[in-house]
């Protein structure tokens, strides 16, 4: 009964979404954990010292503040910090600080040094476990001053890999690749309007590029869920075949069952000369018509000049700030490599001209300049990572020739794509320049994780010193629109139609927090993050710029970790602020700033909900929901998120205790489905995917097929069990086994290049899309109907679907599904045909208003469908909702009014409905046992 709802992606991200039979990955509730995790109740031992924050399920303290503690007073600083944490250890708990930990690199400070050690379990780095020492002179004597950060004292797992680094790379590509399929059936896809703003993209169905993947593994990491996860961690790049679009995919699998448990997006989109320097001194007119000075340097055989800046750095790194045409160059191909072919932006003088002024290459390089600047006046920072970094930018990529209209930072440069006719480049407004330069400087610092609360974080500094950046340097910080970033990017809107996000928009997290999956903007991170950049921006108006910048800086370079989410980031500012002096009335400002937008402890556990939550904490993400016949089945991990996924069944009612179904073997147990008699799932090993049952009254696990590919959409019905497999291009195919068989049916004898996808079963009858070529040589989507018990199949006619379907759901009665025949409208309509493939009827028509539909599931006597709304902005109403009709599309009326990410919902009988929420920040499986109505 349960289908798999294709998703909107977030404003300006590039995260991989749910999709069908595709990876499941680690959900909202898990990174929160992430945040804060791992064994042990907080204990600051015997030692008590003064400002102490307990650190959440490990014995080492997050924050110690205010201390004087005698420190080595000759040597690095380095060797100093470890030996404090050696001769406190009751404080710290950390048992061989010069066995587990390495140093980083150390920050000199304004008011002392910062050393960042990264922690190591048996050899092996542990995602987010960093911890900060923070170390001053007084009266001549070196002194501790504080600590914070974390270190997981609960890790115990091994490290011996029992899945291969070839496969763990195998199955992140695969993993990444099946995200990217959306969810629908056929070689086009059509994005919402914020999911095509997001890639960069018109919103245009057409053809697909290549999808070229490939995944680079940086080999074994642990993550800090339980006792530790043992993970590779691969670096999956290319092309997203749909829309051609860049991916950068950080991956983390499983070493010991091969299972993807933790996946964001790399990419982070919406950044007088001294003697014998070889620059000259050129200009150019920004695409606002301001004339500005640029740094170049003449070819000295060529005898043109280029856009290449020796100035800043020389006498230093020597390394320059370039900026490059690549107006020839495709997104993908500018995306983490470095494109063939590509040469600096160039002028026959020192005076750009008006090609420069509308490629954005004046912007860039100008905007670069004052970035860098930005950071070495104020900070003393020497460019993005402290150590002198050639700043590189390229300006006018493309998507496959039509317009990019996006920035990222992929790790190593700045990437602009050409804008269009509403669009300016992207680098045409200096704060989105020192926003996406910033992330720089995050990457080389705090390296704040790019997912959850942690990518919020991340974005609202970049954010928030990007806004620095811009009214330091033109000296708005009193104009009505200082708050705004991208305000000057549009060609015909004024600034506040225009802009990206507002700083002052006065969102908190007790009304705006946005719950929602890792499939959407990676957790919220562009969705949430105004929530903490507003409070900055409120210490900015307080305290006034130069304290403020002061300390964010501070906390971010110096008492910052990975996997911070917004409590954690209140304290390392608050404590920047009282280690630069900060105190009284300007110290109860700072405060003020957090508690006015909600940044308090405990706020995640103040958000209401409608629903009845029959799991909680799942710890897991896209591996979805199934009910049936008053039951219900999905997959969860521990409590910490450490464990591999189980699957647990239970009553829809609320009833009885929560049945574990799988065994607990080390594999994950994923993509469940129950009729309320049986429960079937896919069980991920390191030598193959198992397709498993088990009755609910009891018995033996019984495995019914084992493939050596992916598998994903597992059925249930009767005695019959279908699922999806994939091979390792992405191409699907659907399967089915019956009571008492060895080897199952494979639709079209499993061909790979007649395309079937996304099972449906009620009692002997399978239905799934099917994409096609007619007896006119033409490609048609549409969908087909199996009777199981005679293999008869009945090819439901194609209509008008040339564009795409997804999501089919089946009952006694009626196939439905869900068409996109109207091409860049971004809806698609409800079709259904009765069991024999007659009666094709468009139950609601693509044309309707309502018809924003990502996923459908029918009962006995209703429809449940996933719903979107195309506002512009995010907020509440536009997250994915459940709505509920009668099976003649009648009555649409919301399911719950939850003001988070509702999806896979699963019908049960009659009006029931399962599903997972993100309300609250945490991934729960929930119910109503009828529709809410009007929200």
């Amino acid at each position: 009964m349960r289908t798999t709802p294709k998703r909107p992606k977030g404003l300006r991200s590039a995260g991989i979404p749910g999709a069908a039979g595709g990876v499941a990955l680690l959900g909202v509730s898990a990174l929160l954990a992430l945040a804060v995790p791992v064994a042990h109740a907080a204990d600051p031992g015997p030692d008590p010292v003064p400002d102490l924050i307990p650190g959440q399920r490990t014995a080492t303290p997050a924050l110690v503040d205010g201390i004087e503690e005698p420190a080595a007073d000759s040597g690095p600083a380095a060797a100093a910090a470890k030996k404090h944490l050696e001769e406190k250890k009751s404080r710290y708990r950390i048992a061989d600080p010069r066995r587990d930990l390495t140093a980083g690199k150390t920050v000199h400070g304004r008011t002392g040094d910062a050393v960042r050690f990264q922690q190591k379990h048996k050899g092996i780095p542990v995602l987010g476990g960093q911890y900060l020492v923070r170390l001053a002179e007084k009266d001549g004597d070196r002194v501790v001053t504080g600590t914070s950060g974390k270190y997981f004292t609960g890790l115990s797992v091994g490290s011996d890999a029992e899945v291969s680094e070839r496969t763990a790379v195998e199955r992140a590509t695969a993993a990444a690749r099946a995200g990217l399929a959306e969810g629908g059936a056929g070689s086009w896809t059509k994005l919402s309007p914020a999911a095509a703003k997001a890639k960069g993209h018109d919103g245009k169905s057409r053809q697909g590029g290549t999808g070229q993947l490939t995944g680079k593994s940086h080999g074994l990491v642990v993550l800090p869920e339980g006792k530790g996860v043992l993970t590779y961690h691969v670096t999956v790049t290319g092309q997203d075949p749909a829309t051609g679009a860049p991916v950068k995919q950080e991956i983390y699998v499983d070493a010991n069952a091969g299972f993807p448990v933790l996946s964001y997006s790399g990419i982070q989109a919406f950044d007088d000369a001294p003697a014998g320097h070889p620059g000259t001194a050129g200009s150019g007119v920004k695409l606002d018509g301001a004339k500005v000075g640029l740094d170049v340097t003449k070819d000295a055989k060529s005898g043109t000049y280029g856009l290449i800046d020796q100035r800043r750095q020389w006498g230093g790194s020597k390394n320059p700030i370039t900026t490059y045409d690549a107006r020839d160059v495709d997104a993908n191909d500018a995306s983490g490599k470095w494109p063939a072919g590509l040469k600096d932006v160039t002028s026959p003088t020192p005076e750009f001209g008006k090609d420069a002024t509308e490629a954005g290459a004046v912007d860039a390089h100008w905007a670069a300049g004052q970035v860098y600047d930005y950071y070495k006046a104020k900070h003393g920072r020497d460019s993005l990572d402290g150590k002198g970094m050639a700043i590189n930018s390229l300006v006018g990529v493309t998507d496959q020739g039509q317009p990019f209209v996006n920035a990222f930072w992929d790790g190593q440069k700045m990437v602009y794509g050409g804008g269009d006719e509403e669009n300016k480049v992207f680098s045409a407004d200096l704060d989105v320049v020192g926003h996406e330069m910033t992330h720089g400087v995050v990457e080389h610092t705090a390296g704040l994780v790019y997912t959850g609360q942690s990518g919020a974080l991340n974005e609202a500094v970049a954010d928030y010193f990007g806004n620095a950046i811009d009214v330091t340097a033109t000296g708005n910080e009193h104009s009505p629109e200082a708050s705004l970033i991208g305000e000057n990017l549009c060609r015909t809107q004024g600034p506040k139609e225009c802009a990206m996000r507002d700083l002052n928009d006065g969102r908190t997290t007790a009304k705006d927090f946005l719950g929602v999956t890792y499939a959407t903007d990676s957790g919220g991170v562009h969705l949430n993050s105004t929530i903490f950049s507003g409070a900055l921006w409120d210490i900015r108006e307080d305290l006034g710029g130069k304290r403020a910048d002061r300390i964010v800086y501070k906390a971010l370079t110096e008492y910052l970790t990975p996997l911070d989410g917004f409590t954690e980031a209140r304290n390392a500012v608050v404590a920047a602020a009282k280690d630069l002096g900060v105190k009284g009335a300007d110290l109860r400002a700072v405060t003020r700033a957090f508690d006015a937008h909600g940044i308090v402890k405990g706020w995640e556990k103040a958000i209401g909900a409608d629903s009845d939550k029959l799991l909680g904490d799942l710890n897991t993400k896209s591996t979805g929901a199934g009910a049936g016949g008053g039951w219900w089945a999905t997959s969860k991990s521990d409590e910490e998120g450490g464990e591999p996924y189980s699957v647990y069944a239970g009553r829809t009612d609320g009833k009885g205790t929560p049945k574990l179904l799988s065994p607990n073997d080390g594999r994950f147990h994923v993509y469940p489905d129950t009729d309320g008699k049986t429960v079937a799932w896919a069980a991920y090993g390191a030598d193959g995917v198992d397709v498993l049952t088990r009755p609910l009254k009891g018995g033996p696990v019984k495995k019914l097929w084992s493939a050596g590919t992916t598998v994903g959409n597992v059925k249930v019905s009767g005695d019959t069990v279908a699922w999806q497999e994939s091979s390792p291009f992405g191409q699907q195919r659907v399967a089915y086994i019956k009571p008492g068989e060895r080897e199952p049916h494979f639709v079209d004898e499993g061909r790979y290049d007649v395309l079937t996808a996304l099972p449906t079963l009620s009692g002997a009858k399978l239905g799934y899309a099917k994409v096609y070529t007619d007896k006119d040589g033409v490609q048609q989507v549409s969908t087909e109907i199996t009777d199981v018990r005679t293999g008869k199949r009945k090819l439901v006619p194609a209509k008008e679907s040339r564009l795409g379907i997804s999501t089919p759901a089946i009952n006694g009665t009626y196939l439905y599904w869900l068409v996109d025949d109207i091409a860049d409208d971004n809806r698609q309509g409800l079709r259904r045909a009765k069991l024999d493939g007659s009666g094709l009827t468009d139950v609601i028509p693509e044309d309707s208003d309502d018809a924003y539909f990502w996923g459908v599931d029918a009962s006995d006597s209703a429809l449940t469908l996933t719903q979107w709304k195309p506002e512009r902005g995010w907020s509440n109403s536009n997250l994915t909702k459940l709505v509920q009709t009668d099976l003649d599309g009648k009555g649409l009326g919301r399911v719950s009014c939850n003001r988070g990410e509702q999806s896979f919902g699963a019908a049960d009988t009659g009006r029931r409905v399962v599903w997972i929420d993100g309300t609250t920040g945490h991934t729960d499986l929930v119910t109503r046992a009828r529709p809410a109505g009007t929200c």
